[in-house]
């Protein structure tokens, strides 16, 4: 594909985050849409006109918007096969690739989220992820054939996850087990991840002077 020029829509401290990560690593050509979510610009006319949610991260590509940071992060991926951070169509991976990006959305954080807000936890039968204690195990038996979430292939979905848990643990609603802390210090280590951080911070410190 001749254009892959993406336009990015990004708010510092959101899970947009993730998609920055996932940029660097990709070397993606993008151009950058800072929202400032302290001024709610995510809730002003331009942006719900994009994403009526009002939620970040965003993309546009070739005409096509996608959003939902799942959807964001295949799209991206394949975008750029040449990377390697995408198991393709017929690799062994790619049925375990799909899940741990579905497992992440439908069962992860809808789990995380209840535990954050002290929702009185959902009977098993009646819950999107059956229960917490469940998926934080689930998780962290994947993790521990690691070192990556797929074992020794490092992929687009360690950039959501890894980052995802070094938040998640920060906040108290993931349990700082051994196994956490060593993944998501392998992947939020990664020069790449490193320089999204790194950005964010200073895009952070520029607004909050404005």
């Amino acid at each position: 594909m001749s254009n892959r020029k993406v336009t990015f829509f990004h708010a510092t401290q959101s899970r947009s985050a993730s998609t920055l990560a996932l940029m660097e690593e990709l070397g993606a050509d993008y151009e950058l849409k800072v929202l400032d979510l302290k001024n709610n610009e995510q809730r002003g006319p331009a942006y719900l006109a994009i994403n009526p949610l009002g939620k970040v991260p965003a993309i546009v590509h070739d005409g096509a918007l996608v959003t939902e940071r799942i959807a964001i992060t295949l799209y991206l991926a394949d975008l750029y096969p040449e990377k390697g951070l995408a198991p393709a169509i017929g690799d062994a991976l790619r049925g375990p690739y799909l899940r741990w990006l579905a497992f992440y959305a439908a069962c992860f954080e809808p789990a995380i989220v209840d535990k954050l807000n002290q929702h009185t936890p959902p009977v098993p039968s009646g819950s999107p992820y059956g229960d917490y204690d469940t998926v934080i195990n689930t998780v962290a038996q994947q993790l521990e054939k690691g070192p990556w979430l797929l074992g020794e292939r490092f992929t687009a979905a360690d950039v959501l996850w890894g980052t995802a848990l070094r938040w998640t643990m920060m906040v108290g609603a993931v349990p700082k087990l051994p196994v956490f802390e060593q993944y998501a210090a392998r992947v939020c280590d990664r020069p790449a991840i490193q320089r999204a951080a790194e950005f964010d911070a200073k895009l952070l410190a520029q607004q909050q002077a404005a």
